[in-house]
């Protein structure tokens, strides 16, 4: 890096922090912080959406998948999170939008108080927020690990750096200011991806051409759609993993659902978001999938070759670019990672572990929203410095084994709960679920990979805890059935069509007892946890 990148990467960390403090005059209360109000226009939401899904992870981790297979990064990856979404735009938007609209809700995890319990809530709040901070951790690794290849700063001093300017940002101006951030990003990544697309392209005639490269012998095997470890019952595990994580097990992505005005504007945002996931990580990793032919990795799963490439390919200036569009990845990520987990701990657990926390004024519940995003982006700072460690392993098994692996027990209560087919399923199905997914994580990848000679393959590792929890869920479900009149009229409230503040479904609200919240939320004004008509 020259002076003219110094200059780009500083000007870029300068305009975030000028977004987060224009929309703090947009942030009036723990709604506005949260949820942007419900104001939020469904094409911003989609474009937040998308790019709160991506971190720098993909150009070290899965860089070195593209590396080191080819197209499957995109096929095991991008392709399934597309899928699931556009699946998710009619089964999980609209009904997590009237969370919102209709039960009034900052945090996606308020509702299953009622639909299912307290113990139900609080345990799959705290299982969250501990998960977060590990897959936060590893995507701060990420960027710090691209950081040190560009300025040789250490990787504790990147996780530093970066940290600490999204912590200014986001903890300022809430919801509004990392969608606006995300635009931004999203723009900046729009260029960036462009020139480095564009960069490898004009490099190709040496080795074939746009189309005749693929038969190079460096790149045998590349056009493979499943290979390795990324085979058939991996791809169908992931689909089904995104499919409740990028819908709003991740919780970051259902606050994008909640902040636009109606249903039908979410389902719009999704359709958007999934769209954008189908096309753009084709531009994106066509130069990593080249990247065999143009650099040599210097580490043996060849996370650095995309970061080796810039360095080669571009010029000053554009070399910048990129560097933010690193860094635009992984801010954007975490900033609506860190919000979601405020808006999880200050709505769902601080009220049960502390009184005072019931009867927090406006002003409070915001300073406290705002204490609670700086601890939790300071504790994955500190996770991760401990990425590469005997415990964690590289960055790419934290995302794929850790977070993938654990999403399914974590995301099924609360995703599967939203819908009438599974009404019968109630606390004692989702706290097993959660519990037995958990466990069967743990016994696979620990015990019985330790006994194997190779370990236990990938995919299995990844679907056994989804597969546990699924079968657990509904199985239970019918053989336990917990609808009570109470959980079914939350369950219509969600279902029931129409936008707005939920005339469809006022009358199953009435039905909803009011002491159900008391004790849960305080006074919050116009975010508390409380369903329409009560």
């Amino acid at each position: 890096m020259n002076s003219l990148d110094w200059a780009v990467l500083i000007g870029y960390f300068g305009v975030m922090v000028a977004i987060g403090v224009w929309s703090h005059k947009r942030v009036d209360n723990v709604s506005d912080f949260f949820t942007a109000g419900g104001k939020m226009p469904w094409w911003l939401s989609g474009i937040s959406h998308h790019m709160s899904g991506y971190s720098a992870v993909m150009f070290t981790g899965y860089a070195g998948i593209a590396y080191t297979y080819g197209v499957t990064s995109f096929v095991t990856w991008s392709f399934p999170i597309a899928l699931g979404i556009a699946i998710g735009s009619k089964l999980f938007a609209p009904r997590i939008n009237r969370l919102r609209s209709r039960l009034h809700v900052a945090s996606p995890l308020e509702y299953l108080k009622n639909r299912y319990n307290l113990g139900t809530q609080q345990a799959l709040a705290w299982s969250g927020m501990l998960l977060k901070i590990v897959d936060v951790g590893a995507k701060w690794a990420a960027i710090a690990t691209l950081l040190s290849v560009f300025t040789g700063v250490s990787l504790n001093q990147g996780i530093l750096i970066t940290g600490t300017i999204t912590a200014v940002y986001c903890t300022i101006g809430g919801l509004w200011a990392d969608a606006l951030t995300e635009l931004g990003q999203f723009v900046i990544q729009l260029l960036a991806g462009i020139a480095m697309f564009i960069a490898v392209v004009a490099k190709l005639g040496d080795y074939g051409g746009f189309f005749g490269v693929w038969d190079h012998p460096k790149l045998q095997g590349h056009a493979e759609p499943l290979v390795g470890p990324y085979g058939t019952i991996f791809l169908l595990a992931f689909l089904f993993i995104k499919l409740f994580e990028y819908n709003g097990g991740m919780l970051n992505q259902a606050q994008r659902y909640m902040a636009t005005a109606t249903p039908y504007e979410a389902e719009r945002s999704a359709r958007l978001s999934a769209a954008l996931w189908l096309v753009w990580p084709l531009v994106l990793f066509f130069p990593m999938w080249m990247s065999p032919l143009l650099v040599t990795s210097e580490k043996g799963d060849g996370s650095d070759s995309y970061a080796l490439m810039t360095e080669q390919l571009l010029p000053h200036g554009l070399l910048g670019l990129v560097i933010v569009g690193f860094f635009s990845h992984t801010m954007a990520m975490c900033s609506s990672d860190a919000n979601a987990i405020a808006a999880v701990f200050t709505r769902d657990c601080a009220p049960v572990i502390w009184r005072r926390a019931r009867t927090w004024s406006e002003g409070q519940g915001l300073r406290v929203a705002r204490i609670t995003t700086v601890v939790f982006l300071g504790l994955s700072m500190a996770a991760a410095t401990q990425v590469n460690s005997p415990a964690f392993k590289d960055i790419i098994t934290v995302v794929i084994k850790w977070v993938a692996g654990l999403m399914g027990p974590m995301a099924i209560p609360m995703m599967l709960g939203l819908l009438r087919p599974f009404r019968r399923s109630g606390p004692t199905a989702a706290l097993t679920s959660w519990a037995c997914g958990l466990f069967a994580f743990w016994l696979v990848n620990y015990p019985i990979d330790w006994s194997l000679e190779d370990g236990v393959p990938l995919q299995y590792q990844v679907s056994i805890p989804l597969a546990v929890s699924l079968v657990l869920y509904i199985v239970i479900g019918f053989i336990k059935p917990e609808d009570t009149p109470e959980r079914l009229a939350i369950i219509e409230i969600i279902n029931s069509d129409g936008d707005g503040d939920g005339k469809g479904g006022a009358g199953a609200a009435a039905a909803v007892p009011a002491q159900e919240n008391q004790g849960n939320h305080g006074n919050h004004g116009k975010g508390a946890a409380r369903p329409s008509g009560v």
